[in-house]
């Protein structure tokens, strides 16, 4: 195995007569590490809030593992940082009004809130 720079040359050590010798081999691809391998998600999700049906009980801002979702000044929930939702559901689930739901972007809505 070898050390790939960004240009597509791979740097390969083998043992020629026990001394170490470094080739270079031209590639493909170029080493550009993909979003999965920065630990982001490739999905981008936004968590809508219905405030008809909320009663301001803090459990999805209590609870969102990403800080998402925190609170005005009234203690209603406010979405706070949409691009950081994960997507995993958790104040979807936990809402005992139901009145907080997840979904997924497409090319249309993203950048938008809602």
């Amino acid at each position: 195995m070898g050390i790939m720079d960004t240009n597509g040359m791979i740097t390969v050590k083998r043992k020629d007569d026990n001394a170490a010798v470094y080739d270079q081999v031209k590639t493909d691809k170029p080493n550009i590490p993909s979003a999965r391998k920065l630990g982001k998600h490739n999905k981008l999700y936004n968590p809508v809030i219905i405030p008809a049906w909320c009663k301001s009980c803090g459990i999805c801002s209590a609870f969102c593992p990403k800080g998402v979702i925190g609170c005005n000044d009234m203690g209603a929930p406010v979405i706070e940082r949409p691009d950081e939702c994960t997507g995993c559901r958790f104040c979807e689930l936990h809402c005992p009004d139901f009145a907080i739901t997840i979904k997924e972007r497409t090319m249309k809505t993203r950048g938008n809130q809602s």
